[in-house]
C-alpha cells in the first residue's frame, strides 16, 4: 500500500470528534482525490504533513518546538519522505527525529487535523499523539531552536490554538 493509499485509508476510516473535523476530513479526501501527489511536499495545491504531539500523561506535561521558520512552539512533525509508507509512521518518525526520544509510542487512531498556510504551501496536517516512555529525555534538533517541556496548564500561554485543540483532543484519547 502506498502512503497515499494510507492517508486515504486513514481519513476515511477516522471518526472525526466533531463536525468541524469532519469537514476537514471530506476536505482531505477530496484534496486526496484530485491529486496524486497530494502527500508530497512538491504538490503546490498543498500536501498532507504528519504530526505528533508528544506527551508524558505521568508528568502532565507535553513537549513542544519552536519551529525555526514559523517562530512558534509547536507540536513535532513535518513533510511526508518516500522512505514513509503510513502516515503513523510518518508521525513517529517525526516525532522520533524532532525529540530525540526512542520508544515513544502513537497512539493508533489521529487526534485530529488541522489546515493552515505555511511558507512553502498550505499544509493539511494529520495529529497524532505520541506517549513518551517514563523518564524521557528530549534532545534538540537541528529542526528546532528549542525544545521544552510545558505542564498542560501553560500550553495555551505559549502555543496558538490549534496546539491547544490538539493537546485537548490528545489527553481525550488516553
Amino acid at each position: 500500500m502506498s502512503l497515499h493509499e494510507d492517508a486515504s485509508r486513514v481519513l476515511r476510516e477516522w471518526s472525526a470528534p466533531d463536525a468541524a473535523q469532519d469537514e476537514l476530513r471530506a476536505a482531505y479526501g477530496r484534496h486526496l482525490g484530485t491529486h496524486a501527489d497530494g502527500v508530497w511536499r512538491g504538490c503546490a495545491a498543498g500536501h498532507i504533513t504528519a504530526s505528533a504531539l508528544v506527551i508524558d500523561p505521568a508528568g502532565g506535561r507535553v513537549l513542544l518546538t519552536l519551529h525555526p521558520k514559523i517562530g512558534a512552539w509547536l507540536q513535532t512533525g513535518g513533510h511526508c519522505e518516500p522512505t514513509d509508507t503510513t502516515l503513523a509512521g510518518a508521525a513517529l518518525r517525526e516525532a522520533t527525529e524532532e525529540s530525540g526520544i526512542g520508544g515513544l509510542r502513537l497512539l493508533p487512531a489521529p487526534a485530529g487535523l488541522d489546515r493552515h498556510r505555511t511558507p512553502c504551501a498550505v499544509h493539511l496536517d494529520v495529529q497524532y499523539a505520541a506517549v513518551a516512555p517514563a523518564g524521557a529525555r528530549a534532545v534538540i534538533s537541528e529542526e528546532s531552536l528549542d525544545l521544552r517541556w510545558f505542564p498542560y496548564d501553560e500550553v495555551a500561554a505559549v502555543a496558538d490554538e490549534s496546539v491547544v485543540r490538539l493537546l485537548e483532543r490528545a489527553r481525550a484519547l488516553l
